[in-house]
């Protein structure tokens, strides 16, 4: 704090005297140092570099005046302690210093091209998930798991921000000639970091470089969940790398800085900052004066004017700003003879990286009712903002945080009212932006950022926490309404929430977990992306690990009111996480945007959708084959007490024989194989709804021993018992009255596997709740749903953990399964195929190879495939 935030002149000891001791800008313990003088004069070389990082978080005023005491050490002997900093801290074996020296540190962020093992701010990142992942044990979990932030390999950063800004750029600016698909082929080339593309601003005449460098210079971009800044780095990098290659001299971009600064110094004329705009366009004139053919002005206004990042955590923000700041004095050249060494003291970034909950807004309908009062307030405020940006002594920025604070005080009194709410209002004046150590409760780009009118693009890796995990959700229902889910992962509410940041026509780019695209869970999810963010690309990245997270991750590129009919998809299967951009580019193939099923979205190349539409065209709706429908196995509450092994059912019998009426065997979804039952010689005791359990005493011990568990709760919550309900402690808990469809045939198959295992059940089974079960006595229906044809319609079809066609499991729900096209058979291809079934259920060891091809070729004919559609399904299921 006395180094790096205190200008070089005014650097000296603390006079150790009543008030000095609270002066975070002087230096401590002179007594402790052989030559203090020598100290301060050897620091002289050290420039006085600001920013809000290096502010110090204690106050002037008194701890009984609510004074903070955070950051400094103090010297005022009334505390009664003494600063004690061991020497071996430093300089033993494993110290600062030796540590230091053994590894090879750099300041600037390596580029995807960069191979240099060295340690990068890029660390900063790292070192943020290492934090989180920190054990917590009186909670249990790491605080990774708590808040779901993952950190982002920067291969996929660097696909995600170009994929974004390229489409960005491209209906922001435009080509002198041809458009479409060869343009933004243009675009990408121009952000690409491959160092054979270094001469890509060649690629574009003077005309088009003049539109683009305008279009970067208008660009506004969130992270709404930033983390440690990869995306907003990544976004910084790499519209710097346009700038330069389109650029070099930063002709266009001084010039279009200057116009900017020229306009507001105008508008400054009759808002009384003329002083304050008029130093701001000499400063962009100095900036390119002096850093002509340097990035410093290149980053310096990207971040001023169109970077933003919002993460609930401070700690985050803390390191995102660092690495801000790294990238901007990387770019500075030292002058010995110049004042501060010619350092040009770092921005406050306390502006453009925020402390907030992105996912809930002010309450109230802001922007609709501005007074004239509120419209003068909001521009005065946002007026002393953009000059605590670039304020450099600590006095002005005291002064500018004083002004801030009153503006904001009179902000809420002027909006307190129906219109917007005396809650929304107090919020608006409690936020303070300079308090490194809160978070909002809530965040709203025009109060906290000034952006009115929606940002360009909204990227990100969103948290993942799972529904059941979230805190606060009942401010998430009334904020997200019918949107709202119960089940659904956290992320989900970034997407819907990003989706009010964008402009008409703006991008959203995240990466988050694909299970939204097959689960229930995601339904109002993904109708809300195909109705409102229709995709322009969705690339999977299925079982590869794109990164150390528990989720399969998927990028989902969109544009808010797009209408677009197409968009590039793709899976990943095998290599390829290391170059998603080249992956894509090799494999990704057009889908039609109808194809984006409201039961689950299936990721596949045209020909499979249209083969699934002639399957679906052949047959008719399973429902409609049923006499009774879908049922559900059974669920105990208990299965220790219910669910018995054949020695205890022995042992029930012996002792009571009227016990074997009560007493089922019991199938669970795992032992179900395909075309037969592994059954594990399990057994359920079976007392439904309205059993007398006296009458079977053997039973009623039994189970009396689990009664303390059996028993329904009063109300839920934690503690022994099984959930509330009308059922008595020895009844099972499902209310089953279509239990007697189990006393009859039935087809069952689990509820989850990576292919259907349907068997015909002649014996009768109970079943567990992982099973469904249709009671039919219809083998030829048993051949289909078994067949090869009937396979590779449900890996289309079907809700889905990972990717089916590379061994994701699938869920047979009956929400999906009623929609499986069944075609109609002739008396003698329904009485083969049932012939053949039967003959294959009927001997489980036997080699059944022969029977089942003939099933899928009998199958297929049924449906009225042909040897190309075969060979489709077969590539497919193959692949």
């Amino acid at each position: 704090f006395a180094t790096l935030n205190t200008a070089v002149d005014k650097r000296a000891f603390s006079g150790r005297n009543p008030g000095a001791h609270r002066d975070f800008d002087k230096y401590r313990y002179a007594d402790l140092l052989a030559d203090p003088e020598g100290f301060v004069e050897v620091l002289r070389s050290v420039p006085f570099v600001n920013g809000g990082l290096f502010d110090c978080l204690d106050d002037f005023a008194g701890v009984g005046e609510g004074g903070r005491r955070i950051d400094a050490f103090t010297d005022n002997p009334a505390q009664g302690r003494d600063l004690e900093v061991p020497a071996r801290l430093f300089f033993d074996a494993n110290g600062l210093f030796p540590l230091f020296r053994r590894w090879k540190f750099t300041v600037e962020e390596n580029t995807p091209l960069d191979r240099e093992v060295a340690l990068d701010p890029e660390l900063l990142g790292r070192a943020f998930e290492n934090l989180l992942a920190a054990y917590n044990p009186e909670t249990r979990e790491t605080a990774r798991k708590a808040t779901g932030s993952y950190y982002t390999p920067r291969p996929v950063v660097d696909y995600m921000v170009r994929e974004a800004l390229a489409e960005a750029l491209a209906e922001r600016a435009g080509p002198t000639v041809e458009g479409g698909e060869f343009w933004r082929d243009r675009l990408r080339y121009l952000l690409d970091w491959e160092s054979a593309k270094a001469d890509a601003g060649d690629f574009f005449e003077p005309e088009e470089a003049e539109s683009l460098v305008r279009a970067v210079a208008g660009l506004r971009v969130l992270d709404p969940a930033a983390g440690s800044g990869a995306f907003p780095m990544g976004v910084l990098q790499t519209l710097t790398l346009a700038l330069r290659r389109l650029d070099p001299d930063n002709v266009l971009w001084g010039a279009f800085q200057k116009e900017r600064a020229k306009a507001r110094a105008a508008a400054a004329f009759e808002t009384g900052g003329r002083d304050a705009r008029e130093a701001e366009l000499r400063d962009v004139n100095d900036t390119f004066e002096r850093y002509r053919q340097s990035d410093f002005g290149r980053k310096l206004y990207l971040i001023q004017n169109g970077i933003y990042g919002v993460d609930v955590q401070p700690i985050a923000c803390q390191i995102a700003k660092l690495r801000f700041f790294i990238s901007l004095v990387i770019e500075q050249d030292p002058d010995p003879g110049a004042a501060n060494l010619g350092i040009r003291p770092l921005p406050n970034l306390e502006t453009r990286f925020v402390a907030a909950d992105a996912l809930l807004g002010l309450a109230g309908p802001q922007g609709v009712f501005r007074s004239p009062e509120v419209a003068e307030l909001e521009d005065r405020l946002r007026r002393v903002r953009e000059s605590y940006f670039n304020a450099g002594a600590r006095d002005a920025k005291r002064r500018l945080r004083a002004d801030d604070e009153k503006l904001r005080a009179e902000l809420a009194s002027a909006l307190e009212g129906p219109e917007f709410g005396t809650d929304a209002a107090q919020a608006v004046a409690e936020w303070d932006p300079y308090d490194q150590n809160a978070h909002a409760a809530w965040f709203d780009p025009e109060w906290m950022f000034g952006v009115a009118d929606g940002f360009d693009v909204v990227l990100g890796n969103p948290p993942y926490v799972r529904g059941e995990k979230i805190p606060g959700k009942a401010r998430l229902a009334r904020a997200f309404g019918a949107f709202y889910s119960g089940a659904a992962d956290v992320y989900t509410y970034f997407f819907r929430r990003a989706a009010d940041m964008l402009r008409r026509g703006g991008l959203l780019c995240f990466i988050a977990s694909n299970k939204f695209m097959r689960a229930e869970y995601g339904d109002r999810l993904r109708a809300f992306l195909k109705r409102e963010l229709p995709p322009l690309a969705v690339l999977d990245f299925g079982r590869t690990g794109a990164f150390d997270a528990t989720v399969r991750p998927v990028v989902v590129l969109a544009r808010k009111g797009g209408g677009h009919r197409e968009f590039r998809a793709a899976t990943m299967r095998g290599d390829g996480a290391d170059d998603p951009g080249a992956f894509m580019e090799r494999n990704g193939f057009a889908m039609p945007r109808a194809a984006l099923a409201d039961a689950g979205w299936a990721l596949a190349e045209p020909e499979l959708l249209e083969l699934r539409a002639k399957i679906e065209a052949a047959g008719t709706p399973l429902r409609e084959h049923l006499d009774q429908g879908f049922y559900r196995g059974v669920t105990t509450g208990l299965n220790a007490a219910f669910v018995i092994d054949e020695e205890t059912r022995q042992a029930l019998v012996a002792e009571d024989p009227a016990s074997a009426d009560l007493i089922r065997p019991w199938l669970r979804g795992r032992d179900v194989r395909r075309w037969r039952a592994d059954w594990r010689g399990l057994h359920v005791i079976f007392t439904r709804r309205g059993t007398d359990v006296a009458a079977w005493p053997a039973i009623e011990r039994h189970l009396s021993r689990f009664r303390a568990d059996l028993t329904p709760k009063a109300r839920p919550g934690p503690g022994r018992g099984r959930k509330p309900g009308g059922y008595q402690w020895f009844e099972i808990q499902d209310n089953t009255a279509y239990h007697k469809a189990f006393d009859g045939p039935k087809i069952v198959y689990p509820d989850i596997g990576t292919e259907m295992r349907a068997i015909l059940d002649r014996e009768g089974y109970m079943t567990d709740a992982t099973c469904y079960i249709l009671p039919t006595d219809d083998a030829c229906l048993l051949a289909i749903l078994n067949s090869r044809l009937m396979d590779f319609w449900l890996r289309l079809a079907m809700q889905c953990l990972d990717d089916p066609f590379d061994g994701g499991d699938m869920r047979f729900k009956s929400v999906n399964m009623q929609h499986a096209p069944i075609a109609p058979a002739n008396p003698a291809v329904a009485s083969r195929l049932a012939a053949l079934a039967d003959r294959i259920q009927s001997d489980p060891a036997a080699d059944t190879t022969p029977q089942e091809r003939e099933i899928d070729q009998t199958v297929f004919t049924l449906y009225g495939l042909d040897g190309n559609d075969v060979a489709v399904i077969d590539r497919a299921l193959s692949s």
